[in-house]
């Protein structure tokens, strides 16, 4: 068991254990496990409770950032939970490529079409997700698939919110219990534009040169050839006065972009859904 190294409030004690418990009575589970801080939470606790009874399946497309996979790979490793991945070919479906509001729906009935196959065949009962309380308030066509397929979403079920995740993940002293929320390369387009491998590809080397450059959170939204900057507000000032604008537009200019901009309303999670 991990040990806890933090207080919890008593309610959030409360939902821990009720986790635990809950998992501890499944057979077996299979985690769709992302790597980010939610997911890796529930392949932890299950891990803790199920040992090898547990898995955590990765789901690998163009739409994964390279360096969420590494990191992905070793949070598994640290954990000690078995963990496979799985190529998805969610992109070769015009219901996904095209964008279209419910592009959502298409990526994870291709990823569950995978992990419920494996789990049957490698013999897991039941398939969970990181699903939280937080994400039922937001537009999640994804979270439909997931019903459908037979999914369960224990944080969701048992009321945990991100800010819950967050506290949990340091209390039980989960070094990645901090990391920014990064979702698939595909939330940076409008939908309606078109999704390809390539302008994937842009967008995922455009971020690293900035993460490269020192900014640990950002988003660069792509419409058409434009590539628009989303940094924390609180960092504009910094970003102004440190970075070499001559070069980003550059480096920006080599990947394909025609015009780059920054966005001053800063860093708004899921702003194209407005």
């Amino acid at each position: 068991m991990f040990n806890q190294l933090e207080i919890l409030s008593d309610e959030q004690s409360e939902k821990l254990y009720t986790i635990r418990r809950y998992i501890k009575n499944l057979d077996s589970v299979c985690i769709a496990y992302s790597g980010g801080v939610d997911s890796t939470l529930v392949a932890s606790l299950a891990f803790e409770q199920l040992g090898s009874k547990a898995i955590a399946i990765t789901g690998v497309s163009p739409a994964l950032a390279n360096t969420l996979r590494e990191e992905a790979r070793r949070q598994a490793k640290w954990i000690g939970v078995k963990h496979l991945e799985i190529k998805t070919s969610e992109l070769d479906q015009s219901s996904y490529s095209k964008n279209p509001k419910d592009r959502c729906f298409a990526c994870k009935k291709e990823l569950h079409k995978h992990t419920t196959y494996l789990s049957k065949k490698l013999n897991y009962k039941i398939v969970l997700d990181g699903v939280n309380l937080d994400d039922l308030k937001d537009y999640r066509p994804g979270m439909q698939a997931s019903k459908q397929a037979g999914v369960i979403s224990p944080l969701a079920k048992f009321k945990v919110s991100k800010q819950d995740i967050r506290d949990i993940s340091r209390a039980l002293g989960f070094p990645w219990w901090d990391k920014p929320a990064q979702p698939c390369l595909s939330s940076r387009f409008p939908y309606g534009h078109e999704i390809t491998n390539e302008r994937l590809k842009m967008v995922e080397k455009a971020e690293e040169y900035l993460k490269d450059c020192g900014l640990s959170e950002v988003r660069v939204r792509c419409q058409g050839l434009t590539a628009r900057i989303e940094i924390p507000k609180d960092e504009l000032k910094h970003f102004f006065t440190k970075y070499n604008f001559s070069e980003l537009v550059q480096y920006f200019s080599n990947l394909g972009f025609n015009c780059t901009s920054l966005d001053l309303e800063g860093l708004v999670s899921g702003k194209l859904n407005r």
